[in-house]
């Protein structure tokens, strides 16, 4: 399953109502890190069928990082029952991000 791009239109159903945990990904397309991330975020979406995994363009979607309080990108958050569980700020290995799961 690829990463689901996440808007404020369907972020209460594909996040706060998932059956699953829900990576989050704040990118954005001028950041450097982003990039790096980016692969390894679709590589988790497509190897772990059992994490939904879901990308949040801060550009586009400035009303969703807000409410994250995202200061720095790439951020990520890990949310279970539609609660922020985990959360992290930077370039991260794979490990280390499935390790937030």
């Amino acid at each position: 399953m690829s990463a689901i791009k996440i808007t404020k239109e369907n972020f209460e159903n594909e996040v706060l109502k998932s059956d699953k945990p829900v990576l989050l990904d704040f990118w954005a397309s001028w950041c450097g890190p982003c990039a790096m991330v980016s692969p390894i975020v679709d590589e988790i979406a497509d190897e772990h069928p059992e994490i939904k995994v879901g990308k949040v363009n801060v550009d586009e979607e400035s009303e969703l990082a807000s409410e994250f309080k995202v200061m720095s990108i790439p951020s990520l958050f890990v949310i279970e029952g539609g609660k922020i569980v985990n959360s992290s700020v930077g370039a991260k290995t794979k490990n280390q991000i499935l390790e937030m799961i």
